[in-house]
């Protein structure tokens, strides 16, 4: 899934707004069904629930979620930070503060290339209304901020990803909001989930990514 206009163009102008440097991925897509009826179908397909974590006293590490193929959106991501770390200097940016945020499949790839990727040293990262499973946390693992409401299919009552990234002693802040369903973007009229923007441009304010740097 890919959405260029809630969840890409206006959020990296709201960034913008605040002095950031933003850019929107396009990554590759898995093909999906060509027709609308066969789309449907596929988007209406009986989903089952993860499995249980393995909580006995021999487990050592979260038990992981059906595999799917992402090395060629991993591979457009990390595409793009190397695009980024080339050209810093004549867009402004400071290497060591580099984040991703990504919503929903975005939401996802952020996560995958946080947990896989050999080449990109994320400063921070936000997962919007992504997976919220447990996972593998790397010991180079950066800051997380998270958000998710209760109203998302995606929730499921489950905070597996927050307590596996405090368990790893790595800073993390979680919003789970009343309400806002899926696909929000910046917020929809009526919904507690509109001022996630705003805690997050404050989360990053105190955790000193907002900090101007020093000539």
């Amino acid at each position: 899934w890919l959405s260029m206009g809630n969840e890409g163009w206006e959020v990296a102008e709201a960034l913008a707004k605040k002095g950031i440097a933003a850019f929107v991925l396009k990554y590759r897509l898995h093909p999906t069904p060509a027709t609308l009826d066969d789309f449907t179908a596929w988007m209406n397909r009986p989903r089952t629930a993860p499995p249980p974590p393995d909580t006995s006293k021999n487990a050592t590490r979260p038990t992981p979620p059906p595999a799917m193929d992402l090395s060629n959106q991993l591979a457009d991501a990390e595409a793009a930070y190397a695009m980024i770390i080339k050209r810093a200097k004549e867009w402004g940016v400071d290497t060591g503060r580099i984040g991703m945020i990504g919503f929903s499949a975005g939401a996802g790839l952020t996560m995958h290339a946080t947990l896989n990727s050999k080449t990109m040293k994320l400063a921070f990262i936000g997962p919007i209304y992504g997976g919220m499973g447990q996972v593998e946390v790397p010991k180079n693992a950066p800051p997380m901020f998270n958000v998710i409401a209760t109203d998302d299919f995606l929730f499921r009552g489950q905070t597996g990803v927050i307590e596996s990234w405090h368990k790893a002693g790595i800073p993390v802040e979680f919003h789970l909001y009343q309400n806002g369903g899926h696909g929000f973007g910046l917020g929809n009229p009526d919904r507690t989930s509109n001022r996630w923007f705003d805690a997050f441009m404050y989360w990053l304010e105190v955790n000193r990514f907002l900090k101007p740097k020093s000539s």
